[in-house]
């Protein structure tokens, strides 16, 4: 028997993550500055550590319903009404083992053979395998610099056919870190009710939104029901290994999450539901805290990267630069490959977020401004060597 005949050509064929192809390469080099990982260098907070120590000190690890602990759902209806006032009642609201599960989940709950995702590219990397894994059909539209990488009326209009089912947005973006604001969206809205399409909305970012405040396209009353809201613990809270997240959708739509997460998940972990009801309720101060340093090193490595000679726009949101690196003649395979051997500064092709990323890379400021700095030093370092400076 020949195994690899035998499984499923659509998990068998599927490419490794560019992401993960760069950071598990830098993890064998010594002393590599890796930018590559979205993954806030802070630890999280205590008093949300301190919790889940308190939640095993009193035996709290059994299961929790299906549909996540009440309270948690309860905190996260708060949260979302306090912060962006949204409207979901805790039965809307399912909790999820981090965003990424909420994203399978989504996929394969809508999605039928054919039916095509309309996905804003650059993209992050995970869209499009879940959606080819749950049969539906990726249509990559492709947002450009120009315009801050926002998602445009007439760029979705000339993407939309008779298998479109749904609209993928991820705002603030990875890896441009772009927004979309409320005139934006408004913009997209008579679209989207024309063709009675599905919106999912990943805002796992949406507390890193450096101008003005963050709009949700759950926002507009008239297509609300039409809108799955995504979000989590992992950026905001610096929770990445804690693996919490949540879905906010129509009842119905919450119903169809819940028969598949109760069979392939059973629930959460219940530890960490426990802690983040904590960072929910009381976190708000660690969010503040967390997003001035993001902004001050956004700044300083926007500002390093053009004095050098890497084109970088200024983005809004999210923890990303995504510099041009058209002008070094490279493509991003072979800039972020030498940059490493050279210099050993891992960084991570735009390519690996879709041919609309090619001629730029993904670079983090999710990690220290000494950190920053020296990778910048080098980075020069090699532009310099290579004449291009």
């Amino acid at each position: 028997m020949i195994i690899r005949d035998h499984l499923n050509p659509v998990a068998r064929d599927l490419p490794k993550s560019g992401i993960r192809k760069f950071f598990d390469l830098a993890n064998t080099m010594e002393g590599v500055i890796s930018l590559g990982v979205g993954e806030p260098d802070f630890d999280t907070p205590w008093h949300i550590r301190a919790e889940a120590i308190y939640a095993i000190e009193k035996g709290y690890t059994f299961y929790t319903g299906n549909m996540g602990l009440l309270e948690l759902r309860e905190a996260v209806s708060d949260y979302q009404r306090r912060r962006f006032n949204l409207e979901y009642d805790p039965s809307q609201i399912l909790i999820t083992s981090g965003a990424s599960q909420g994203i399978d989940l989504v996929f394969r709950a809508i999605l039928e053979p054919g039916d095509e995702v309309i996905l804003v590219s650059p993209t992050y990397v995970a869209y499009s395998p879940l959606v080819q894994m749950a049969g539906g059909v990726p249509v990559y539209v492709q947002c450009k610099e120009e315009n801050g990488f926002k998602l445009t009326k007439e760029l979705l209009e000339e993407a939309i056919t008779e298998k479109t089912k749904m609209l993928f947005l991820n705002f603030p973006g990875n890896p441009t870190g772009g927004v979309m604001t409320k005139e934006d969206y408004a913009e997209l809205v008579p679209l989207i009710q024309k063709h009675e399409l599905f919106v999912v909305s990943d805002e796992i970012y949406a507390e890193l939104t450096y101008e003005g405040k963050h709009c949700s396209i759950a926002s507009f009353d008239e297509i609300k029901d039409q809108v799955i809201l995504m979000s989590g613990f992992s950026k905001a809270y610096s929770m990445t290994g804690w693996r919490m997240g949540y879905l906010c959708a129509h009842p119905d739509v919450i119903h169809a999450f819940l028969m598949i997460h109760q069979y392939a998940q059973m629930c959460p972990n219940t530890i960490a539901q426990y802690a983040a009801v904590e960072a929910a309720k009381n976190g708000d101060g660690d969010i503040e805290m967390m997003s001035k340093q993001f902004l001050m090193r956004r700044n300083y490595i926007v500002n390093g990267l053009n004095r050098i000679g890497l084109k970088c726009h200024m983005p809004k949101g999210a923890f990303y630069v995504f510099p041009s690196i058209q002008s070094t003649g490279m493509t991003s395979e072979q800039f972020c490959e030498e940059l490493l051997n050279d210099q050993k500064v891992a960084v991570v092709p735009g390519n690996a977020f879709g041919a609309a990323g090619e001629g730029y890379v993904r670079i983090s400021y999710a990690y220290s401004i000494d950190e920053i700095k020296e990778a910048l030093t080098r980075i020069e370092a090699f532009l310099i060597k290579r004449g291009l400076k």
